[in-house]
């Protein structure tokens, strides 16, 4: 262990060259309010910055990876929402944030159990490489809210466009096993291994030259660039922006109500 340092939403220590993110809100299956977002992206920059890291892996602490957004946390009263907050807000800690974890020039695991629910599919997505225990699940639930899907609309990279419609339009969930077949999480290992084999796989990327994996890194994102990926994901934010338009437009802003209503039963769970 070289270093360690901790905050009550995220806990972060390096060890091996490795920098280990830990969501640290298992009480409510790691919900995102802003202080978490805040303090996770404060984490990334330090794993950037830091010459003696090597490699990034990010975990949940809990039965669950992430729930997603906590919307009580960070959400005005829904007579005093406009449009202009959603889209300032989200603007920064969904797009910006997520764009910049994904391009970070180090090698990034996700570790996800459990449920990874919309918000939570932007924590994972940016990573490079997923490991999944045998019980994750991964959905985006929110047509059913009047949105086209998460802010960070990877779907059609990460499952190929037919599976991403279908898991959009039915609201259901992907499992570890269907996510490994199309290519989607690189490993499904038992729950009771999920931390031992993420670190083993970032220790043994960790041996490998730190500017031959920069470089590698950047031909596959540069890759995906060329093919539209950075355009596709800004220019599909402000289609999920025109959900929350289109929710302002319906008394009480039913969006809240029915999101409250997914967290509280997944405590539950």
């Amino acid at each position: 262990m070289t270093d360690t340092a901790d905050t009550d939403e995220i806990l972060y220590e390096v060890d091996s060259k490795v920098a280990v993110i830990t969501l640290n809100r298992p009480e409510v299956a790691n919900a995102q309010n802003a202080v978490l977002l805040d303090a996770l992206d404060a984490a990334w920059r330090r794993a950037a910055a830091d010459e003696e890291v090597k490699v990034i892996l990010l975990r949940g602490n809990g039965k669950h990876f992430s729930s997603g957004h906590d919307l009580k946390d960070r959400w005005p009263a829904p007579n005093e929402i406009t449009l202009e907050w959603i889209y300032g807000a989200e603007s920064r800690r969904y797009l910006e944030y997520t764009l910049r974890w994904r391009n970070v020039p180090k090698p990034s695991i996700a570790a996800v159990q459990g449920k990874c629910i919309a918000g939570g599919l932007m924590l994972c997505w940016p990573c490079d490489l997923i490991v999944a225990a045998e019980n994750a699940e991964f959905s985006d639930p929110v047509v059913h809210m009047g949105i086209g899907g998460v802010e960070y609309h990877g779907h059609t990279w990460e499952l190929g466009p037919r599976k991403a419609k279908e898991i959009l339009f039915t609201g259901r969930a992907v499992t570890a096993e269907e996510a490994e077949k199309v290519g989607m999480v690189n490993k499904v290992v038992p729950l009771d291994q999920l931390d031992t084999e993420a670190m083993e796989l970032a220790r043994q990327i960790a041996r490998m030259p730190s500017f031959g994996l920069r470089q590698a890194k950047r031909a596959v994102n540069q890759s995906l660039d060329v093919q539209g990926f950075y355009a596709a994901i800004q220019s599909v934010f402000d289609i999920h922006e025109t959900g929350h338009g289109n929710a302002l437009s319906v008394s009480g802003y039913p969006i809240l109500t029915k999101l409250d209503g997914m967290k509280e039963r997944l405590k539950e769970q």
